[in-house]
């Protein structure tokens, strides 16, 4: 079985993504993670991330309606597949794993 390699925005982005569920596009997702993170994104670096998750098979695009609202554009919907969910699963097990190893001291650190 192939190793998942997630970097950890693409990891927010894709976890953004399957919480939006059909209502995750560009400028959603960008709110979503900066509400989240307390910082700005640029949504250069959002749309690289998305078209790598793409390559990946992690997420998959489609293409809305027209609306006025958007200056008659259409937005770019981005959906969560199967694949990206087990990704997702993969790597929080692997964290799970690490931080289950960590010392008692360092986690009562967190705690206080």
């Amino acid at each position: 079985m192939k190793k998942v390699t997630l970097g950890a925005f693409e990891e927010l982005v894709l976890l953004a993504t399957g919480t939006l569920q059909d209502n995750a596009y560009g400028v959603t997702i960008k709110m979503e993670l900066e509400d989240l993170l307390k910082k700005k994104i640029s949504l250069g670096a959002l749309y690289a991330a998305l078209q790598r998750l793409e390559e990946k098979g992690w997420v998959s695009s489609r293409i809305g309606g027209i609306t006025e609202k958007q200056g008659g554009r259409r937005k770019q919907y981005y959906d969560i597949t199967k694949e990206g969910v087990v990704a997702l699963s993969e790597v929080r097990n692997m964290r799970n794993e690490l931080f289950s190893r960590l010392p008692q001291v360092k986690i009562d650190w967190l705690k206080s």
